[in-house]
């Protein structure tokens, strides 16, 4: 499963930051969601935004539009993968004042801050991003809108959470270069708390990581993803994984949410986007990498997938 997943990650490239370090003292009450120009200067404005909120003292609330209300402890992690707008505090009842309200913009080269509240209780939040020009549908239409990570019940949680707050402190101190160390951990976290996920799916659940989880189905993604310029059929995989065409097709789109086939042309496109963000490559020679043998077949593709052609997507990235 982890090895499709990062196969999903290295693919639409994944990056982040901290953009902000939040003192707030009971009571207290925000409501925001997190813009493309919160990510800079970290980060070149991305098409696709996971927002994060680490709460590294106290305790907080959090609720997405009229959803549950959670509860959030030190040492845990919010991802919101659909950068959803939400509402956090120490009391929801409290009337939220909006984000941009309270911000302190950044000096040069450091993050935002906000310094906020009636002077009770204390809690110091990291809030932070993932960013893809690339977001993988399939991954983020199964994700639910919001994922907890325990960060100290991991298995090297404490390093990770020493490093994360070092980092923080290094960007403070307006050493910018630390966002590496930051977007490798927030990754690593992102791929921890996906994990946990899949572990707790229920039976009944589909979608792209309920497939991952499914040995068949499983395999025949890793196959997909391992060799998307074979020229693959539905017969082709069923038998690969020891299935009858009809029960796989079948299994396969109730899973994955679409057919074989059609997975794998969004794969190909994914693949081939990495590939001109990369400069690997003329377009004829990247839509021949990624299995089509024109480059108006290929180009064609491309277009249905992200609605300009190659060349266009290629300078917009760059």
């Amino acid at each position: 499963m982890l090895d499709a997943l990062s196969d999903v990650l290295r693919v639409i490239r994944l990056s982040g930051g901290v953009f902000l370090e939040a003192e707030l003292t009971a009571p207290w009450c925000i409501n925001g969601k997190l813009s493309a120009d919160d990510c800079q200067p970290f980060l070149a404005t991305p098409r696709h935004i996971i927002a994060s909120h680490f709460v590294a003292a106290g305790h907080m609330q959090l609720r997405i539009d009229e959803g549950a209300t959670i509860d959030v402890q030190a040492g845990e992690l919010i991802l919101l993968p659909r950068n959803d707008v939400h509402t956090f505090g120490s009391d929801l009842s409290v009337a939220p004042m909006h984000a941009r309200d309270v911000i302190q913009p950044p000096d040069v080269g450091g993050i935002s801050r906000i310094k906020y509240g009636g002077g009770g209780e204390a809690t110091q939040l990291l809030c932070g991003f993932l960013g893809s020009e690339t977001p993988f549908s399939p991954l983020l239409s199964s994700l639910p809108s919001l994922l907890k990570l325990d960060v100290r019940a991991t298995a090297s949680g404490a390093w990770i959470e020493s490093s994360f707050r070092f980092a923080v402190s290094e960007i403070a101190a307006g050493r910018v270069g630390s966002t590496t160390v930051i977007a490798k951990l927030s990754e690593l976290l992102f791929v921890e708390a996906v994990s946990q996920y899949v572990a707790n799916l229920p039976a009944e659940q589909r979608g792209w990581l309920a497939g991952l989880r499914d040995p068949p189905i499983g395999r025949a993604l890793a196959l997909l993803h391992a060799r998307p310029t074979e020229g693959w059929t539905a017969e082709a995989l069923a038998l690969e994984v020891g299935m009858s065409r009809s029960v796989f097709a079948e299994r396969f789109t109730t899973l994955v949410g679409q057919p074989p086939m059609q997975y794998l042309t969004l794969w190909r496109m994914h693949v081939a986007a990495q590939h001109l963000r990369e400069g690997r490559g003329n377009v004829a020679q990247i839509g021949f990498a990624v299995g089509y043998e024109s480059e108006a077949a290929f180009s064609r593709a491309f277009k249905r997938q992200f609605g300009t052609s190659p060349g266009t997507w290629r300078r917009q990235s760059a």
